[in-house]
């Protein structure tokens, strides 16, 4: 070793402070354990430096330059290596930030929860930043150094499964405590609600390694892609069947409504030409016209009148278009249920099983009535 590389490394070990490269950490511990005795100390304005030996706390350092002597500072004298003289402290040094440090990610799944007017199980996951703060630096380093997480990166990681796990739990019993329809929720109408519970959960968690989560940013909650698209669906369904006056009237609208499609589909091309180009649009105006006739209330419960067969369309034609789309029966299976609504036969025995659904049991099959159906989706 030539002489310019010993007078580096005695300048080395006589000037101690945090490293740029982890000035972002929120904890970083010096690598040596021997400090020579006149060593310079430097702490930043946003941190502090605390001394342990044995895992036991022995003195604090804030911020400025400090000069380590037994002389000026009395608390180094337990640290002092009686075998080199007296000319060597041993401890560990931990630098801990004391300023709030944000921009810190989590996310994840919350897991299944049931939307409480559909019935429907959904796949949950809740995303965003936190910041959080060092509220007393003395728990934290002891509390670190029983995990074993001393290093900057060890602790990030630990942490933000902390904070991940204590949200996910909180926000799945609040949705189920509170019974919030779950659009509403992923619209944002109760963020600010969420926001206050899953903070206080939070800091109720970690507060005992002497941290404080300040608050959270850029918070999402959101359902898997799939199942926000079966809620869509199912209370797209629920609005028409209200709109409509019950199940009755919906099954007519939704009849009448594939026949147009259907009409205007021959009409432009796919009916094969003649005088059946307007059967299609015949139909579906003749059942249109039943539809509106039945939900007239002028009707006083009189079925509506029979419209004039189209143009190009026998009557047997029109008798058939009739009875295509039969009335909603009294009783019906959970296929059938799921059928009328469009959903799947699982999520009508899933809102059974869970209560949100009334039906009658018979051996090992269910039977639904229509009233209970209608009174389901009215929610």
């Amino acid at each position: 070793m030539g002489i310019i590389d010993f007078v580096k490394g005695g300048v080395k070990e006589l000037a101690i402070a945090r490293p740029d490269q982890f000035k972002d950490h929120l904890i970083y511990k010096h690598p040596d354990k021997t400090i020579p005795m006149k060593a310079q100390l430097t702490v930043e304005a946003d941190e502090l430096c605390l001394f342990f030996k044995d895992g036991q706390f022995v003195g604090q350092f804030d911020a400025g330059r400090h000069t380590l002597d037994t002389g000026n500072i009395p608390f180094l004298g337990q640290l002092i290596d009686k075998f080199t003289g007296g000319d060597v402290f041993v401890a560990e040094a931990y630098f801990v930030t004391t300023r709030e440090s944000t921009g810190n990610k989590f996310g994840g799944k919350i897991g299944k929860v049931r939307d409480p007017q559909s019935g429907l199980a959904t796949e949950m996951m809740v995303n965003g930043t936190y910041s959080v703060k060092v509220i007393d630096p003395t728990k934290l380093v002891i509390g670190l150094v029983g995990l074993q997480r001393t290093d900057g990166n060890g602790f990030l990681q630990w942490f933000r499964e902390q904070v991940l796990k204590t949200i996910r739990d909180d926000i799945a019993e609040l949705l189920v405590k509170q019974k919030w329809p779950l659009l509403d929720v992923t619209s944002g109408a109760y963020t600010e609600e969420i926001e206050k519970e899953v903070l206080s959960g939070v800091r109720e968690h970690v507060e005992s390694y002497g941290l404080e989560v300040m608050r959270l940013g850029n918070f999402n909650i959101a359902i898997n892609a799939a199942d926000e698209e079966r809620l869509n669906k199912f209370y797209e369904n629920a609005a028409y069947i209200n709109m409509t006056g019950g199940m009755q009237g919906y099954q007519q609208f939704a009849q009448a409504n594939m026949m147009m499609n259907a009409g205007e589909g021959m009409k432009k091309g796919g009916g094969g030409g003649g005088g059946l180009d307007g059967a299609g649009l015949g139909i579906g105006v003749a059942m249109a016209g039943q539809m509106m006739g039945a939900m007239n209330p002028n009707n006083h419960g009189q079925p509506a009148q029979p419209n004039t067969p189209a143009s190009g369309m026998a009557s047997g034609d029109m008798a058939a278009a009739d009875s295509g789309g039969g009335a909603m029966p009294s009783v019906m299976t959970p296929a059938q249920a799921a059928e009328i609504v469009q959903v799947s036969e699982q999520d009508i025995v899933a809102a059974i099983e869970a209560g949100d659904l009334k039906a009658r049991k018979i051996g090992s099959s269910y039977r639904i009535s229509a009233a209970n159906l209608e009174a389901f989706l009215a929610g």
